[in-house]
């Protein structure tokens, strides 16, 4: 085993970081084709995607869809049967995971131990001093709001201060690749608030981070792209934008003094104070509603056709998957 007393430079600071010039660097994560079964069943099944260096990925999912499973693969915790994971253009050996910090679904500090020990303990298995550590614990559980608690026993703590902890020792060694299992769970509004600022703050630093969730609104709330996963199997990955804007919402907004009765091929699903919505059926257009109200010489002062929320795209892509199977 590794001496946890050699240091590991800050911020992963290895020669793998840099590239020949023209080249482009590795993706932080890389995970292609990966597929585990247990029994008669799969669990995982090929999952690809990539996660760029300084960008905050969510990895999205119902409970039981084979999340925490991936995330355990890609950091060589459980084998795949087949597919591969690399890490900075590297394999997840001892070294590469060095640079990964890693906050499991299932929180497990030891509970008889101070947290200053433990945070320590942590701090030297990811390659930290004694000393650097116990700095970087005093450092990090001050920015959680758990400076006064360090000399604490970690069965003192409330399970939502024992996640920040656990949360604060992930971070220690300032990973440049963060994994973040059901990050929010247990949390209070405030302590959410607060790990989604840690969270940019690291994305600033120039880490990379990935966060397994089921909430929908974290995800558009702090990434850009994503990966959708249902019963193990990809259903839609990439922008998030591009995921709205493929499956543009039927409900039409528009904003006038009035509107011209009924019209074609839509339903009028709500009009309050000027603002009038409608459903399109069957093959009707955003443009036959705003014929209707031109024609009927109305002066209209907004139009939009409404993009569907992250929830409501994740909603329909697990149904339809779950019918066609």
């Amino acid at each position: 085993m590794t001496d946890p007393s050699t240091e590991f430079p800050p911020g992963g600071g290895s020669a793998s970081n840099h590239q020949p010039d023209g080249e482009r660097p590795s993706p932080a994560l890389q995970v292609r084709g990966l597929t585990k079964t247990y029994g008669d069943r799969r669990v995982v099944n090929d999952v690809s995607f990539e996660l760029e260096r300084g960008e905050v990925f969510g990895f999205l999912g119902p409970n039981g869809s084979g999340k925490t499973t991936t995330m355990r693969m890609a950091l060589d915790l459980i084998k795949a049967d087949s597919g591969t994971v690399s890490i900075f253009g590297s394999a997840p050996s001892r070294r590469a995971l060095r640079r990964v910090g890693y906050l499991p679904e299932e929180r497990g500090l030891f509970q008889r131990a101070r947290v200053l020990d433990v945070l320590r303990y942590m701090g030297r298995l990811k390659g930290l001093s004694a000393s650097t550590a116990e700095e970087r614990a005093s450092e990090m559980m001050s920015r959680v709001g758990l400076g006064e608690h360090l000399g604490a026993k970690v069965q003192g703590l409330s399970r939502g201060m024992a996640q920040l902890a656990q949360f604060a020792g992930a971070l220690l060694h300032r990973p440049d690749l963060i994994i973040l299992d059901e990050p929010f769970g247990g949390l209070d509004p405030l302590n959410v608030v607060l790990m989604k600022e840690i969270v940019r703050e690291e994305q600033a630093r120039g880490a990379a981070v990935i966060f397994s969730t089921h909430i929908m609104s974290d995800v558009e709330e702090l990434c850009e792209r994503a990966v959708l996963i249902s019963d193990g199997r990809m259903l839609v990955y990439g922008p998030i934008l591009e995921m709205k804007q493929a499956r543009a919402s039927r409900t039409i907004t528009v904003v006038a003094d009035r509107h011209p009765g009924d019209v074609p091929g839509v339903d009028q699903v709500q009009s309050p104070d000027g603002h009038y919505s409608y459903r399109s059926r069957d093959d009707a257009s955003a443009d036959t509603v705003l014929r209707a109200f031109l024609d009927a010489g109305i002066s209209v002062q907004r139009f939009e056709v409404a993009l569907p929320t992250l929830n409501e795209v994740f909603i329909e892509e697990v149904s339809r998957a779950r019918h066609d199977s």
